[in-house]
Formats: structure tokens, sequence, C-alpha cells
């Protein structure tokens, strides 16, 4: 049974032209091919980068983090009550007004100190400015390196110039020179692997990590507070993304994928997955596009006051509804030691 939904899966004329089969690609004469079972090592090179990351941003963005003055901060902890814990993990983490009226009346705490609870509760399971730069100049590293290792490989390819070349001799193309900028492929690029789609993967990763380098750098020095460079940046994000996404892409990638192959092979299946998923991809450039001109216009007309998705950080005891959040709770209450973890 297995058997057969695999053969049925892998059926030559479902992924490759009518007058070629599997058979064709099994390596000769010096070439060699790419198969899906390369893919399993990517598990190999799942762990090596979880480790190298590690290392990374112990050494190298932590000490980057603080020449550029950011700190640790040392969030206030929130007096266990087991009333609001129960809500927050079981109802909501963002109570209206009517049930906070309610909790206050359960707990026999003003509103306020109500609303500061899960502000601060919400606050602990965020992760800290110093996490999130490091984040950001891992993955702006990675997109860098990624980028310019592809430019790297495709720099002397006549394909990266003329989209042409993409289909002159498809499937029979040596793959060797474009490995390193393969790793990365999920699942729109594992297919593009396994049917040997590796010229278009590599123009399609080379476009969107160009603006993804902007972006997390963009993250990075919004982090370390240098507002005036991150927002001229993240200006220069939004144009590249537009150029990138809205513009190359459709027109030179999917065109290339959607126009050029039927002048060398009749439709088939694989044909119309792969444009399938670009057309999916362009649909999503579409909508981040959208949000990201939305972004745009606050910034212009001044209303762009940072991440709307983060509740108000709070790292000092001087508010008075402190006293009333430690002692409000009566003998229900004691203080918990909740250790900080991100998403």
């Amino acid at each position: 049974m297995l058997q057969t939904l695999s053969d049925w899966f892998w059926w030559d004329h479902l992924w490759l032209p009518r007058n070629l089969t599997w058979a064709d690609l099994e390596d000769r004469e010096g070439y060699v091919y790419a198969k899906a079972s390369h893919l399993y090592v990517t598990v190999l090179y799942a762990i090596v980068f979880m480790i190298a990351r590690h290392f990374f941003e112990r050494l190298i963005a932590t000490p980057l983090a603080k020449m550029m003055g950011i700190k640790n901060q040392i969030r206030l902890k929130v007096t266990y009550n087991v009333v609001l814990e129960n809500f927050f993990v079981s109802i909501s983490k963002h109570p209206t007004r009517s049930q906070i009226e309610g909790l206050s009346k359960k707990c026999s705490w003003t509103v306020r100190t109500i609303e500061r609870w899960f502000r601060r509760r919400r606050n602990q399971d965020r992760p800290s400015l110093m996490k999130k730069f490091r984040e950001a100049c891992w993955r702006c590293t990675f997109y860098l390196l990624a980028f310019f290792g592809g430019i790297a490989a495709l720099i002397d390819k006549p394909w990266f110039y003329d989209t042409w070349e993409v289909w002159v001799g498809y499937p029979k193309q040596d793959f060797k020179e474009q490995v390193i900028h393969h790793v990365a492929t999920i699942i729109l690029l594992s297919f593009s692997w396994c049917a040997n789609y590796i010229r278009v993967g590599t123009l399609v990763m080379v476009v969107h990590d160009s603006s993804d380098i902007l972006l997390e750098s963009a993250k990075m020095l919004n982090y370390a507070g240098w507002k005036s460079i991150c927002n001229s940046l993240f200006i220069v994000f939004a144009a590249v993304f537009i150029i990138t996404r809205l513009v190359i892409f459709p027109f030179w990638i999917i065109h290339c994928t959607w126009v050029y192959p039927v002048h060398h092979y009749p439709p088939f299946f694989g044909y119309y997955f792969f444009n399938a998923m670009l057309v999916v991809l362009q649909l999503l450039h579409i909508f981040w596009a959208y949000l990201i001109l939305q972004m745009v216009a606050k910034f212009f007309s001044s209303k762009l006051d940072g991440d709307d998705r983060s509740d108000q950080e709070e790292c000092d005891g001087s508010d008075d509804d402190d006293e009333g959040m430690k002692n409000g709770g009566g003998s229900k209450n004691k203080l918990a030691v909740n250790s900080h973890h991100s998403h």
C-alpha cells in the first residue's frame, strides 16, 4: 500500500516533462543532480545552526548590544493570585472592562491594580530587549551571509542576468554551486530541490534576502533606541521590499517560471504546482506590503510610536498601586518567583 502511494506521488509525469523520467536524473558523466534524499541532511544543519546561533548570540550579539546601550531590564514580578492566574491562563490575557471589574470584586483589589497585574503578567512572557536584539542580530547576519553567498554563487551564471537560461537543459542541470543557498529551503524550495528547480530557487532566495537584511538591521537599531537611524532604514527597507517583492518577483521570477518553460516542454503538473505556490507567495507579499505601507503612512503622520503589540514596559516599583498588589489579596496571596521566558 505504502509503495503504491509512493509510486503514485513520485510519478514521473506529475513532476517532470513528459519525455523525462527520474532515471534521467541519476548521476552520470560528471553531473551530480539534486535528490530528495539530500534533504535529510537539513536535520544535521538545523542542529549545527542552533549551536552556531547560541555561540553567536553569546559571544557577538550580546557584546554588540551592550556597546549600543542595550541593558537587561529587571522586570517587576507580579504577586501570585490564584483567581487572576487562572483567568490569565485559561480565559484571556487581555480582559475586558467588565471582566476586570468582576475580578476586582473577587480579589478585593482596585480596578487599576487589576489592570497593572495583567500588564505586568503579560510583560513577564515577553522577550526582553536584549533577547529581541540578539535574535534580530542573528537573523540579520544569516540573511546577509545568505544573500552574499547567493550572489557569489550566481554572479557568473548566465541565468542571473537572463532568466531565459533558467530552463535551458532542464532538468539535466548540475546543482553543486547552488548547494549553500538551498540549506534554508522549507516547503516551496524543498519542492524546487526535489524537481531540480535549482536555478529559479536560488533567484527566489536572493530576491527575498535583500529586504530581510534591512528589516532585521532596523529592528536592531530600534531595540538600541537609535530611532532616527532606525526610521530612515525602515523607509529604505520599505522601498526595497516594494521593488523586490512587488516588481522583481512577479515580473521577473514568476514571468520566468510561467512563460519560459512552455517554450521548452509542454505544461505538466509540476509546472502548475510550482507556479501556484509562487502566486500564493506573491499574494502574501501584497498583504505584507499593505501592512508596511500602513506603517510608513503612520511614520509620515508622526503616529508611529513603537510596536502596537507590546505592552508598556515596567522596570521599577515606584507606583502607589504596588502596595495594593502586595497587600490587597490578604492571606490568599504569596510572592511567586516567576522565571522570565520568551515566545
